[in-house]
């Protein structure tokens, strides 16, 4: 005898649906980036984005990287402009990462284009299902311990 399927199911279903649409509009925001950056980099760029100036080895650290291997990923993107290094005001040991112009701007764009791309989608939707789906949303990004859109970008490990 089939069961009818549980809401937790029923729910799990529902967002692998909205994912594989949400999945759709990143790669379509961060394809231009990535013809002058990887999608590490361009993760490092997000993680530093949000963050601010951090310590190497913390960014390292959110990366899943070893720090050795990950100086040596900097020091690519400090050449390309990207990001730059500088001594923390509280011990010349630490260095910090923050990101330069051109990385912010590259961060800027992306995000815009994923704000445009989920507000396309959004318009096709009442008021009333637009409030619902921002409801759910910021119950799901709660329950998942991820920072509002204002503070954190949605990065979908990009």
């Amino acid at each position: 005898m089939d069961r009818a399927p549980t809401a937790e199911a029923r729910a799990a279903d529902a967002t692998l649906a909205a994912s594989r649409a949400l999945l759709g509009v990143v790669a379509r925001s961060v394809v231009a980036a990535l013809d002058v950056v990887t999608l590490p980099q361009f993760r490092v760029l997000v993680v530093l984005s949000t963050a601010g100036p951090t310590r190497m080895g913390v960014v390292a650290e959110r990366m899943g990287v070893i720090p050795s291997t990950f100086s040596r990923f900097i020091d690519r993107m400090v050449a390309g402009g990207w990001v730059a290094r500088t001594s923390s005001p509280d011990s010349r040991r630490e260095v910090l990462l923050d990101l330069t112009p051109s990385g912010r701007q590259l961060v800027d764009e992306v995000t815009e284009r994923r704000r445009t791309g989920i507000a396309e989608i959004l318009s096709a939707m009442s008021v009333p299902q637009q409030r619902a789906v921002e409801q759910a949303f910021e119950a799901f990004a709660a329950a998942a311990g991820e920072t509002p859109a204002t503070v954190d970008l949605l990065t979908l490990g990009i």
